[in-house]
C-alpha cells in the first residue's frame, strides 16, 4: 500500500478530552465520548471554544482512551466522538474501526464541515447527530466562516441517504438532525423554513436546542427566544425540544 493510501492510526488523534459514562450525548444510550481538537468554524454560540484551535495538542493519548475502553467492554453501549469537529482529524477512521473492533456501537457529532471526509466514515457508525445550523444563505453569520451552508447541506444528503440505505439491514443508521434556537441569530420565519427544507430532505428527528449562554463567548442573547409554534412538526416523525 502506497503511502498517499495509508490509512492513519488512531494514534494520531489529538484528543482534547473524555467523558467517560455519558447519558446525554447518545440519547437512550450510555456512552463514553471523545473530544477531539480542532474546529473549521468558529460558531457565535459555541460551548467549546477551547476545541476550535486545529493547531493545539492533544491533552490524552488513544492508548490511555482505548485502556478505558478494554475494560468497559459489556458495561457501555457505545463511544460517540464529538469536537470540534471530529471529522477533520485523518486518525479517527482508524479509531471507529478499534472501537466497533471492542464490540462497542459507535456514534458521531458533527456539523458536517467537510462531506468527503464524513462519506467514508458513515458505514461504521450506528449513530449520527448532525448540527445543520440555519439556512444555507445564514450560515456565515452562525458559523463566521464565509459559505458554510452548502457542505452542512451535502453532508446532511450524504447522511440520509446511508440511512435509506441501511434502512432494512441488520446495521440501521439512526440520525439526530439538531438545531440550535439562538434568537439573535433565526427567528420564527426562518426556523419554520429551515424546518421544511428539512423535512423535504427526508429527516424524521429533529433536535431544536434552545440556546444557553452558560459556557459560550457570546453572551446573553439580545432578543427573546422565537416563539416554535410555527416549527412544521407533522412534518417529522419526531421533534425533540431541549
Amino acid at each position: 500500500m502506497g503511502a498517499a493510501t495509508r490509512p492513519h492510526p488512531p494514534e494520531e488523534l489529538r484528543i482534547a478530552g473524555l467523558s467517560r459514562f455519558s447519558a446525554v450525548d447518545w440519547p437512550g444510550r450510555l456512552a463514553a465520548t471523545v473530544f477531539l481538537q480542532g474546529c473549521p468554524w468558529e460558531c457565535h454560540y459555541c460551548h467549546n471554544p477551547a476545541l476550535i484551535d486545529p493547531r493545539e495538542p492533544g491533552r490524552i493519548a488513544w492508548d490511555e482512551v482505548a485502556a478505558f475502553l478494554r475494560g468497559r467492554v459489556g458495561l457501555l453501549d457505545g463511544v460517540v466522538f464529538s469536537g470540534g469537529e471530529p471529522t477533520m482529524q485523518r486518525g479517527l477512521a482508524g479509531a471507529i474501526a478499534r472501537v466497533s473492533g471492542l464490540g462497542f456501537a459507535v456514534g458521531l457529532h458533527t456539523g458536517g464541515a467537510y462531506p468527503t471526509l464524513l462519506a467514508p466514515l458513515l458505514p461504521g457508525l450506528s449513530w449520527i447527530g448532525l448540527d445543520i445550523k440555519a439556512l444555507p444563505e445564514d450560515y456565515e453569520e452562525v458559523t463566521g466562516r464565509g459559505p458554510s451552508g452548502a457542505g452542512a447541506l451535502r453532508s446532511l444528503d450524504l447522511v440520509l441517504a446511508e440511512q435509506r440505505r441501511r434502512a432494512t439491514t441488520a446495521h440501521p443508521l439512526d440520525v439526530e438532525v439538531r438545531t440550535t434556537v439562538h434568537p439573535d441569530l433565526i427567528d420564527e420565519a426562518r426556523l419554520a423554513t429551515l424546518g421544511d427544507l428539512l423535512a423535504e430532505r427526508g429527516v424524521r428527528r429533529w433536535a431544536l436546542q434552545r440556546f444557553r449562554a452558560t459556557g459560550t463567548r457570546c453572551g446573553p442573547a439580545r432578543a427573546e427566544p422565537p416563539n416554535l409554534d410555527a416549527v412544521p412538526r407533522d412534518r417529522f416523525s419526531e421533534v425533540v425540544v431541549r
